[in-house]
């Protein structure tokens, strides 16, 4: 790892499935197979304004994207009143699992990608306490 605290890069499907991984680095060769076996080509990408994402449209996507730094979090581009133009379900996610990884205090970086497999999985069978059980077991033996 290039660094303490790795980057963990993730990928979210509004209303649908999750993906999130630890990175060695968050440069632009790193995360473009991420993408590629994520996302179908032609699909359209939200994302915030760093520069990594500036090829998605070079690599067959879709890309609207919003500019945190200039105090932007969502827009409404067709004029409707919907600010469809956001990175909210990210960010919303990453909420819930730094929640959900603070009583894990010390994480090794060994085992942090173990912790994030499971969160994903969790999150993608859509079932929470005893009913996530059987949703673990369906995926593990499905």
């Amino acid at each position: 790892m290039e660094k303490e605290k790795p980057p963990i890069f993730g990928m979210i499907q509004r209303g649908g499935q999750v993906v999130i991984r630890m990175l060695a680095n968050v440069k632009r060769a790193t995360i473009k197979p991420l993408i590629r076996a994520s996302i179908e080509p032609g699909a359209l990408v939200y994302t915030d304004e760093y520069s990594i994402y500036n090829e998605l449209a070079e690599w067959g996507y879709g890309h609207k994207s919003v500019c945190h730094g200039a105090g932007e979090y969502a827009r409404d581009e067709d004029g409707d009143g919907f600010h469809e133009i956001h990175v909210n379900t990210m960010e919303g996610f990453w909420s819930l699992l730094r929640s959900w990884l603070r009583p894990h205090r010390g994480i090794s970086q060994e085992k942090l990608p173990l912790y994030l497999g499971f969160f994903e999985c969790l999150h993608n069978i859509k079932k929470r306490g005893k009913a996530a059980l059987t949703g673990l077991l369906g995926v593990l033996f499905g």
